[in-house]
């Protein structure tokens, strides 16, 4: 790994965690579904298959998929916000939005996998 590499990690995982934190904070609701970490862990699932599909060079899938990708999505927030929807006695709740981001998750990064290998 090269210093170039590093730093094409470095200005995506910057850019996408910034962009995370806003989201989150501007959408996440205390009683509702956590909307903000639902819809940038479902576009960084769509980002990191359309890179794959679109077999960047590996500046560009570092930048992208490992950076930003990578920052943008949030498995430990999503599990934190699962487990106190699940104590504040919400379970189906619990399930719904558990079900919603897998499904949808894997589901929207074939599709963007499909999408980008189309492009060749």
């Amino acid at each position: 790994m090269t210093f170039v590499d590093l730093l094409m990690i470095g200005i995506g995982g910057f850019s996408g965690a910034v962009i995370r934190y806003f989201i989150s904070a501007k959408m996440n609701e205390q009683d509702g579904l956590p909307a903000g970490t639902l819809l940038v862990n479902l576009a960084g699932s769509l980002m990191i298959g359309v890179v794959f599909g679109l077999e960047l060079p590996l500046w560009a899938t570092l930048l992208f998929a490992s950076g930003f990708s990578g920052a943008l999505t949030t498995f430990s927030t999503m599990n934190k916000e699962l487990l106190i929807i699940w104590e504040n006695g919400r379970k189906r709740n619990a399930v719904l939005y558990l079900l919603l981001i897998y499904i949808s998750g894997i589901g929207l990064a074939f599709l963007g996998y499909l999408a980008g290998s189309s492009v060749y």
